[in-house]
């Protein structure tokens, strides 16, 4: 389903660059290596910078008709990302999933990409370097948790349980005030609510059956192919909050997960009021 993409290469391509360009500077960036783009929290750092250059470079090489979109790439020519809605084949990469928590020395980061064939995505990966290990899915295939000796497990979502008794992961930060206001005190109905800022190690707990939702406002797709793709493949029931399914050029409209439509409903219905 990945085209002419052969996704296990693209897998090992993000692990290399993480061995070479990320984990060295891991709790040893000096102070110029980090800087803020749009918030003192939205930070890039050289290992995000360093470790995209590489993965544009070996698969511009690899695959050179498929357009490269990653997250500092647009950040240094916006007009980038209207390029994937139009693309037959695109690459769309995260370099450094988690770049507050890796700048503040925090192990809870990851390397993602997606591959979209035609306006869909068909492929996605998210490799965790501290692991050493990959989530990786293909559309039609399930969802896998890989590993570097080539043993694999097949992923399933977490069996629906009563709202009440549902643990999982929401971003509020970039509700709008009341809204977020709204949501925060929804969320009481709930048994536990968390955030990792990291959304690649949210998908990788949700994709295996460790939460029963996650809620996203914001929509960067370096940020969210990968990991919706995997959820989707898990067994997961993902929509934009007005119910209409998340595509690759959507930047808008929120998302919300959850094991099944019926958990997604009432989520919907009782927390996610939006």
């Amino acid at each position: 389903m990945s085209s002419t993409i052969d996704v296990a290469t693209l897998a090992d391509l993000l692990r290399r660059a993480a061995k070479a360009e990320i984990l060295p500077r891991f709790r040893r960036l000096r102070s110029d290596d980090v800087r803020a783009k749009s918030e003192a929290t939205d930070l890039v750092t050289e290992a995000d910078i360093q470790a995209e250059r590489m993965i544009k470079a070996e698969a511009e090489t690899l695959w050179p008709d498929a357009v490269f979109i990653g997250e500092e790439s647009v950040a240094a020519d916006p007009v980038l990302l209207a390029k994937l809605e139009g693309a037959d084949l695109a690459i769309v990469v995260d370099p450094v999933d988690g770049t507050f928590n890796f700048a503040s020395g925090i192990p809870a980061f990851g390397v993602m990409a997606s591959v979209v064939s035609k306006g869909e995505t068909v492929a996605g990966i998210i490799y965790d370097p501290m692991g050493d290990d990959w989530v990786v899915a293909e559309k039609g295939s399930g969802a896998w948790l890989r590993r570097p000796d080539g043993e694999a497990e097949r992923l399933y979502v977490a069996a629906p349980v009563a709202l009440e008794e549902m643990v999982g992961m929401a971003s509020t930060g970039f509700l709008p005030k009341p809204q977020r206001r709204e949501i925060l005190a929804n969320l009481a109905k709930v048994r536990f609510l968390a955030n990792y800022r990291c959304a690649a190690h949210e998908y990788r707990a949700f994709a295996c059956g460790h939460v029963h939702y996650l809620m996203y406002n914001k929509l960067m797709p370096w940020d969210h192919l990968a990991g919706t793709l995997l959820s989707i493949e898990a067994g997961a029931h993902a929509a934009r909050f007005d119910g209409s399914s998340y595509l690759p050029h959507h930047t808008t409209g929120g998302l919300l997960i959850a094991p099944d439509k019926e958990s997604w409903d009432i989520l919907r219905r009782e927390v996610f009021t939006i």
